[in-house]
């Protein structure tokens, strides 16, 4: 059965983006470009230049990725990625209401209004036997908040943001002592970890 995983670059005082979403980008994502190692993406323009650790981290999770969770506020922010995922993988999208120019889904899109559980579901359907990524952040907390999450994957880079966007948020049985880590690589600029979400 495929698992259920959220993963996010995250700064050591833990937030993986600034106040509005976008902000400090560059210094989490300054490891997508700090090697010689190339990793292309779904996008022809975008391919990561990262360390050889990094690149068979990620090798590895873009083989065991099946589908990805995210919410409508990710998808207006990205413009829907241009139409698809740099990742190459089919999107569920957790919405109150589907947008308006997307009358049907396809294999870029799948649209759910009737909440995380629902949404979960569905991608499992679509992933089969490889597992579902949730995106970080406040869909990510209503999946731990639903028993619905099993790893937590972080990669931690060495910069402070201040203020920002949280993994999780307040996750409502806090404090959750997870199990690991089940997974350490250092990479150029940051550490690639994963720990395990241990079921009461």
């Amino acid at each position: 059965m495929s698992k259920i995983t959220t993963g996010a670059t995250m700064s050591l005082d833990g937030f993986i983006a600034g106040p509005n979403h976008t902000d400090g980008f560059d210094h989490l994502f300054a490891w997508y470009s700090a090697g010689d190692v190339e990793v292309p993406t779904g996008f022809p323009d975008m391919t990561f230049k990262v360390s050889e650790a990094s690149a068979e981290h990620l090798r590895g999770l873009l083989e065991r990725m099946g589908v990805l969770v995210c919410g409508r506020r990710l998808y207006d922010i990205t413009s829907g990625w241009g139409g698809r995922h740099p990742m190459d993988k089919t999107v569920v999208v957790v919405t109150h209401k589907r947008p308006d120019d997307r009358p049907e889904d396809d294999e870029n899109f799948v649209f759910v209004t009737t909440g995380i559980e629902d949404a979960i579901a569905k991608a499992r359907e679509i992933a089969g036997d490889k597992d579902v990524g949730v995106n970080g952040g406040e869909i990510a907390r209503q999946c731990f908040d639903a028993g619905l999450l099993d790893e937590v994957h972080v990669d931690l880079v060495p910069v402070f943001l201040g203020t920002g966007i949280p993994l999780l948020g307040q996750i409502k049985d806090g404090p959750v002592t997870l199990e690991g880590p089940t997974f350490v690589t250092q990479g150029k600029g940051v550490t690639h970890l994963a720990y395990r979400v241990v079921r009461k």
